[in-house]
């Protein structure tokens, strides 16, 4: 017997999603913008099973607790109730991206659980149906659905808050991953995100600008300028970063080589070489550039990173069912 797996791949936000207005139905304070990645991504298959006396959840072949369990179950009972399905279920998942270290694992995992929960429930949803359950999941993953460039439209309620494609992104683009620490974070970005919300000054101010920026890097890349659209990405990333400077207690995802990382973009954009950073809620520091430069922008951070922290990322594509 053949079994089908779904991969889903992660996703960076250059215009970013920081804040709910919804804990519950994780509904976005604003619209976000994001290109989809193929160097990261997660691989997940759904079974039901009767033999099993409850969910079986594995990731990266580690039988998960209860916790995690608990977590993956709620998640495809959204699907076994239209599909009138009470069968437990075996869940295995391979991460290929670290978990919880501001990589969008996330993203790429609840994304292809959802696919993969499609596939074992026969629902044959639309990839704007599964765009809407893949937020139930993770904000961010309603934006793993597709490939290239991503919106996730804030919308006015649950039923409209989706993500839809914005360009194929097959054009001149790439991205040097700088993974300056794969371990978990000691705050999580779901935790990270409400303490902002409720405590930051600055958090008002971070909402009425991004909603510019997203019109603009829409236009940019609607016109391929490419300058443009990483101005306004490195900008928007460190007005959120400083929405989290602002909150109470202060909070900061960044570590001693993730300014390295910046000042070394900085100091290529002096020499001519077109680029720009971001960061999520983690170290980790993502160099958008041209792919055509992508390889001498590596060899110059070689210089101060060992090579296995560097990762060239193509744009990805969206949701594709794997048979094993």
């Amino acid at each position: 017997m053949t079994e089908k797996i779904v991969r889903a791949h992660t996703n960076i936000a250059l215009i970013k999603y920081w804040g709910k207005r919804d804990e519950a139905l994780i509904l976005p304070a604003s619209s976000s913008l994001s290109l989809t990645l193929d160097a990261f991504y997660t691989d997940t298959s759904v079974t039901f099973d009767n033999s099993l006396q409850s969910d079986t959840f594995y990731l990266n072949d580690r039988l998960q607790n209860k916790t995690a369990t608990e977590k993956v179950s709620t998640f495809l009972n959204l699907f076994r109730k239209p599909a009138g399905i009470s069968s437990p279920a075996l869940i295995k998942s391979t991460n290929f991206v670290p978990t919880a270290a501001g990589l969008a694992s996330s993203a790429s995992g609840m994304a292809a659980l959802a696919g993969a929960a499609n596939l074992a429930c026969h629902l044959q949803l639309t990839q704007r149906e599964l765009s809407l359950y893949a937020r139930r999941g993770s904000g961010s993953a309603t934006r793993s659905i597709y490939g290239g460039f991503v919106e996730w439209q804030m919308g006015t309620c649950a039923a409209d808050s989706y993500a839809v494609p914005i360009d194929d992104a097959d054009w001149d683009i790439g991205m040097l991953v700088v993974v300056v620490n794969s371990r978990k974070k000691e705050m999580s970005s779901r935790e990270g995100m409400k303490n902002t919300v409720e405590t930051s000054p600055f958090y008002t101010g971070w909402l009425d600008s991004t909603a510019n920026d997203l019109i603009e890097i829409k236009k940019a890349i609607r016109l391929q300028d490419f300058q443009k659209m990483g101005e306004i990405t490195e900008s928007n990333g460190m007005k959120m970063h400083g929405t989290m400077l602002g909150a109470n207690p202060p909070l900061s995802y960044w570590e001693p080589d993730s300014v390295v990382a910046m000042q070394l973009v900085r100091q290529l954009r002096q020499e001519g070489i077109s680029c720009y950073f971001t960061m999520d809620a983690g170290p980790n520091v993502k160099v958008l550039c041209r792919l055509t430069d992508s390889e001498k922008i590596k060899a110059r951070f070689a210089k101060q990173f060992n090579p296995e922290q560097l990762i060239i990322a193509k744009p990805g594509e969206g949701l594709k069912v794997l048979t094993k």
